[in-house]
């Protein structure tokens, strides 16, 4: 008895959900497309159905983290005090989620190329977060929004990389009191 192939879009997401988490764990470069085909049980044809190439595998892993922190955004949406929402949910993503580093930076790190498809996508979200953190510090009352989104948006890549090297709980304190330096109230 045969079993029928999977739909479509069930072995895009397949591909692309074991992609992104070797990519997360292991590396970009370090990971290799015939790796990512027998942890998800696909053959090189069905990759290529569905992707041009690793590159585009590595587009769609930044999607999906791209999509997954736009809906951590959407869900605290309705705060009454978006940028403690904000800086709560980044102390809380270093903590639980992104325990190895920020993913777009890890990607930026392997891809020097600003034209590059990966580059460019990692432009656009931190653009993204960035204009999300200047209306959070806006409706705070900052006098300077974007100048204190710039700063936070700092403060989250070295948490984020400080989390991954010394630990979220190491770091936790020293993020919470930066972002309430930055934002010139008490986020803690």
């Amino acid at each position: 008895m045969t079993t029928p192939a999977a739909p479509a879009q069930d072995a895009r997401e397949r591909l692309a959900a074991t992609a992104s988490d070797l990519f997360y764990r292991e590396g970009i470069h370090s990971v290799g497309v015939d790796r990512i085909l027998s942890e998800a049980g696909m053959s090189r044809a069905t990759m290529y159905r569905h992707f041009g190439g690793k590159e585009d595998l590595v587009v769609a892993y930044l999607e999906r983290e791209d999509r997954a922190i736009r809906a951590q955004v959407a869900a605290a949406g309705g705060s009454p005090d978006p940028l403690r929402a904000a800086v709560h949910g980044i102390a809380e993503d270093v903590a639980r989620r992104h325990t190895r580093g920020c993913p777009f930076i890890n990607a930026a790190a392997e891809y020097p190329d600003e034209a590059s498809a990966v580059r460019r996508l990692i432009a656009t979200h931190r653009a993204w977060f960035r204009g999300v953190l200047t209306q959070a510090a806006a409706g705070a009352g900052a006098s300077d929004p974007e100048r204190v989104a710039a700063a936070l948006v700092m403060l989250r890549d070295a948490a984020l990389v400080g989390g991954y090297l010394d630990g979220a709980e190491n770091i936790r304190e020293a993020f919470l009191d930066s972002a309430s330096a930055v934002a010139g109230v008490d986020l803690a």
